[in-house]
Order: structure tokens, then C-alpha cells, then sequence
């Protein structure tokens, strides 16, 4: 589960200015000790608390890749800033938007809260905005009746397994997707299971997402819509990747999310 350092950041910087408050008020700092100590230190963290929680809340935010369902477009372990003031600016704790910026488009990779647990961050791909009927017929991906334009750039199929990774059109620039799964070992035909096809429309206020890594995504094909009021914000550049177990960083990988070009 995500910790939510929002709220803990917002409750430091409320708990410094009650001190603040109590020290004008009675002199705290002026009793000396321990106490005076506590307070001054305090004092001097308002305006650190207050810097950070600012530019997290309204301009950028850092996270984490947990999980492969963004591959290959992101890797686990990657570190990716996202955009806080893209989709409008929200406040902390309550998420509520307080200025419109922008809206969420096709193909924007998006982090927000997961509408089972919003205590968990998710991040995927815009499919479909407010409106559409999105539909995924034998691994292709409609929208509003046509259908999403990708090129085939790898295939790795044998006789067990297959593999393809595509560069997809979607929005106004292109990006990187992949498919896969098991062979039927009878007919060598690639099997697509069918929880992941169907036909959805997308209500009002709410968007439709789906995992660039399409085989291997717990998304919206399964779970449903995202509602606007659990927007996070629009991810935009991948700043370094670390793997765990005492690793050194790796900047190799460091640019815009989607880099592919046609």
C-alpha cells in the first residue's frame, strides 16, 4: 500500500504552525531547555513543510514503477516525475480542484488514485475521455468505431508462447505496446483470453485506461471507469531507474516517458 505523504505533509506543516501559534502566545522558546529547543526547531520547519508541500501538490510529483503492466514504455523500478498542474490544480488530502489547467487526453499517461483503494496510486494509458465507446476486438482497440492505427515492430512467437510489441497511434503521438500469450498447442494459433475483450462506454466525468504491457494489466477492462476526482496528474519523464538490493542508479533510461518515433 502507498503511503500517503500528502497527508503527512500536510499534517506536519498544521502540527509546526500550532507551535508557531502556542509559541507567540505563551513564549515558549523563552523557557529554555528542551522545550525551547523543540519549538525553535519546529519554527524553523514551516517554511521547509511548506515549500515541499507546495511544489508536490501543484507542479510535480516523483513515483515509483511497482509493476510491470506499463512495460515496455516503463520499466519496474523506473522513477518518473508527473505533471501536478496539467489536469487542473487539486488540493492536498481531499484532492479536490480548486483551478481548472486542462483536461486528460487520449494517450496521455496518466497516474491517479485506484478506484478499489484509494490509498494505492495507479498509472496507465488514456484510452477513452468522457463520451466514448471504446471496444477491444481480437487484441485491436476501437474507438468510438475506429480502429487505433499500430505497427507491428517485434515478433517473437514460437511454438509455446507469443510475443509482439507494437508502436501504437493514439492521440497525437505515437507509443509502445505490447501483447502476448500462450500458443494452442493443437492448432498453433495465438490465444487471446476473453476477459480482456469487450465493449464499454465511458460516462461523463470519467475515463477509460488501459497498461501499454495490454496482456498483463489489471485496468479498466476489469475494474471499470476512473472518475475525475481521482486524477493525480499527467507522468512526463522518467528520471532514473534503481533497482533494489544495495544497486547503483542507473540515468541510462532518463527523457520523456514516450520517445518513439515513426
Amino acid at each position: 500500500m502507498d503511503i500517503d505523504i500528502g497527508f503527512w505533509l500536510t499534517l506536519a506543516l498544521l502540527v509546526t504552525v500550532v507551535v508557531w501559534i502556542l509559541d507567540r502566545l505563551f513564549k515558549l522558546r523563552q523557557r529554555g531547555g528542551s522545550l525551547g529547543s523543540t519549538v525553535e526547531t519546529s519554527n524553523s520547519l514551516i517554511s521547509v513543510f511548506f515549500v515541499v508541500l507546495v511544489i508536490r501538490s501543484f507542479v510535480v510529483e516523483p513515483f515509483t514503477i511497482p509493476s510491470g503492466s506499463m512495460l515496455p514504455t516503463l520499466e519496474v523500478h523506473d522513477f518518473i516525475l508527473v505533471n501536478k498542474f496539467s489536469y487542473g490544480l487539486r488540493l492536498p488530502v481531499t484532492n479536490t480542484k480548486i483551478l481548472e489547467t486542462g483536461e486528460p487526453e487520449r494517450g496521455d499517461v496518466m497516474v491517479f488514485k485506484f478506484p478499489e483503494n484509494r490509498a494505492q496510486n495507479f498509472i496507465k494509458r488514456v484510452i477513452g475521455l468522457p463520451g466514448d465507446v471504446v471496444e477491444v476486438r481480437d487484441n485491436v482497440v476501437y474507438v468510438n468505431g475506429e480502429a487505433v492505427r499500430r505497427d507491428l515492430i517485434k515478433n517473437g512467437s514460437n511454438s509455446q508462447a507469443w510475443r509482439r510489441e507494437y508502436i501504437e497511434m493514439l492521440g497525437e503521438h505515437p507509443h509502445l505496446i505490447r501483447q502476448e500469450g500462450p500458443v494452442n498447442p493443437y492448432t498453433g494459433d495465438k490465444v487471446i483470453p476473453r476477459n480482456t475483450q469487450g465493449k464499454w462506454q465511458v460516462p461523463e466525468g470519467e475515463y477509460f485506461v488501459m497498461g501499454d504491457n495490454r496482456d498483463n494489466s489489471n485496468d479498466s477492462r476489469f475494474w471499470g471507469f476512473v472518475p475525475e476526482n481521482l486524477v493525480v496528474g499527467k507522468a512526463f519523464l522518467i528520471w532514473m531507474h534503481w533497482e533494489p538490493f544495495f544497486s547503483l542508479p542507473s540515468f541510462s533510461r532518463n527523457g520523456a516517458i514516450d520517445k518513439v518515433e515513426t
